[in-house]
């Protein structure tokens, strides 16, 4: 009877100790340092590191584009040129919880060099455009929002014309840095939606902005240039404005479209608008090479356009560029 009790407190305690055994859990020791995560187990050691947010998406686009012709004892006639147009895009945007803040700047320059005339080198394309959003989200596509465009030249521009009886060609100066340039700040409701294919569409209607028309050129400036009272170098108008931008549009594989408008009335003329409309459609052949059609078209009727005859008129003011080069994205 001794033997049996033995025997069955010996099971007893096997038993007791294999259930242990399946019900233990391997907890395993935990140490800070700096701020990261250590996991002791056994004789392993695990490192969790926490995950960093990203609130900055930084980024551009680089073109070039370069075309020469010559001619030499050229039975068809014509004449020997140069062509060079090149550009930058940068953008930074931040998002964190309710708070957006997106800023753009775009450069362009372009020449065209012509052998056998006057005044060789000429401009062909110049601009200088900087915006800036900040919003505070109010529903999931609604924001109030505050935005600042920037808009000038970085070069003198000239119109080149030929006197009747004249040989030769001459050239008045017509723009200049910051002759002119133009400041607007608008505040008001935007409209912000992103596609699943990361397009973008941003409309901002605004009902109170201000816009300057600066001429720092004096020579401009004393004859009342792009509607500045003659001698001024600033004149500030208030108004309304509606703004919508839309980037990153995938008309087809391969072909993107980005473009953005500004409609500016004044209150004291309610109903005339100022018109700046900007469009890039780009076609990528690979990685390094790609064609761009860009298209600028600006109306403004405090803008008088210089014409052949020697008049001055309100006109249309369109720009045209069709491109093939060297597209780098970075």
């Amino acid at each position: 009877m001794r033997y049996f009790l033995i025997l069955v407190g010996l099971m007893y305690f096997c038993l007791s100790y294999e259930s242990r055994a399946q019900d233990r859990q391997i907890i395993p020791d935990t140490v800070l340092i700096g701020g990261d995560t250590l996991l002791m187990l056994g004789d392993s050691l695990l490192i969790d590191e926490p995950v960093k947010e990203i609130f900055w998406k930084t980024g551009g686009n680089y073109n070039l584009n370069i075309q020469q012709v010559t001619l030499t004892n050229w039975a068809a006639g014509g004449a020997s040129s140069f062509a060079l147009n090149t550009g930058v895009s940068l953008f930074a945007n931040y998002k964190k919880d309710k708070k957006v803040w997106d800023t753009q700047l775009n450069i362009n320059l372009g020449f065209n060099r012509q052998s056998e005339r006057d005044f060789r080198t000429r401009k062909t394309n110049d601009n200088f455009n900087f915006s800036s959003n900040y919003g505070r989200e109010l529903s999931e596509f609604f924001y109030l929002s505050t935005q600042i465009d920037a808009r000038t030249q970085l070069l003198e521009g000239y119109k080149y014309s030929r006197p009747s009886g004249s040989e030769n060609d001459v050239r008045q100066k017509i723009s200049d840095l910051l002759s002119p340039g133009y400041i607007q700040s608008s505040t008001g409701l935007n409209y912000r939606k992103t596609y699943e294919n990361k397009g973008k569409i941003s409309m901002i209607l605004s009902p109170f902005t201000g816009r300057f028309t600066i001429v720092m050129n004096d020579s401009l400036s004393n004859v009342g240039a792009f509607g500045v009272t003659p001698g001024e170098n600033v004149r500030a108008e208030a108004g309304m404005s509606f703004a919508t931008s839309v980037s990153d549009i995938q008309l087809m594989d391969n072909i993107s479209w980005k473009a953005d408008l500004n409609l500016f009335s004044n209150y004291e003329r309610f109903g005339n608008l100022v018109v700046n409309f900007n469009s890039v459609i780009q076609m990528k052949v690979n990685q390094y090479i790609s064609t761009r059609i860009e298209t600028s078209i600006i109306y403004d009727e405090e803008v008088l356009i210089r014409q052949d005859d020697g008049s001055s008129k309100q006109a249309v003011q369109l720009q045209n560029l069709i491109n093939f080069g060297i597209s780098l994205d970075f």
